[in-house]
């Protein structure tokens, strides 16, 4: 499976579905990440943010695509969405993972909309929460279960905001990760809304069984 994972500002991604991700990477998905802005407006020189990204980026042996637009005017017009359109394509992108449009930052709902136009076509669609969503309504859960770790690790990637300037608190992370597992009615859990998501039914007969199997069906009606 071949994921990309659309964030407004480096750190999003990871705070989003991060744990989602590693478990993505574990089991040999191929992720593409793309950051549309480098944070220069936060506390934070870009260049110090850029170096945070890319190791996160190398923990999850992600490819990382910078959108290079100013931070506070992400655009949800074409510039953005022939972005991620072009990444979908030329990738062969199965499963897009991007921000909730119900956010209070406007780099966020920007960056979703976007995403949701871009990715009109795509089978596989879910929008992760940040700690800026509001009125978010998961509707689709992800056992996380044996990969907090691995999401704190890639959260704690980015020591400025974890460390220098307390924005993350890798304790809230945590707790977020049991609230949502608990709603979900297990340990561990990431939660997404879903724009769309497409589930296709395997079966040990085969396409040549099954299509023989559905005419059958059709003869007895």
């Amino acid at each position: 499976m071949r994921v990309l994972a659309i964030g407004a500002h480096p750190d999003d991604i990871e705070l989003g579905c991060g744990a989602t991700l590693a478990a993505h990477r574990a089991r040999g998905d191929s992720i593409t990440m793309l950051v549309l802005t480098t944070g220069e407006q936060g506390p934070q020189a870009s260049q110090s943010r850029e170096q945070e990204q890319r190791a996160a980026a190398a923990l999850l042996d992600a490819e990382l695509v910078w959108g290079r637009f100013a931070d506070g005017s992400v655009p949800d017009g074409r510039p953005a969405i022939d972005l991620i359109q072009s990444l979908i394509d030329t990738a062969g992108i199965d499963t897009i993972y991007g921000h909730s449009p119900n956010d209070t930052h406007q780099d966020h709902r920007r960056a979703g909309l976007a995403s949701l136009a871009a990715a009109r076509r795509s089978q596989q669609l879910l929008l992760y929460e940040s700690p800026t969503s509001t009125r978010f309504e998961p509707s689709l859960h992800i056992d996380i279960t044996g990969f907090l770790d691995a999401k704190l690790a890639l959260v704690q990637a980015h020591r400025s905001q974890v460390l220098k300037n307390g924005l993350v608190d890798l304790e809230a992370v945590a707790a977020q990760a049991r609230h949502r597992g608990f709603s979900a009615r297990t340990h561990l859990a990431e939660s997404f809304e879903i724009a769309r998501y497409t589930i296709r039914l395997g079966s040990q007969l085969g396409p040549t069984a099954l299509a023989d199997a559905a005419t059958d069906l059709r003869l007895r009606n």
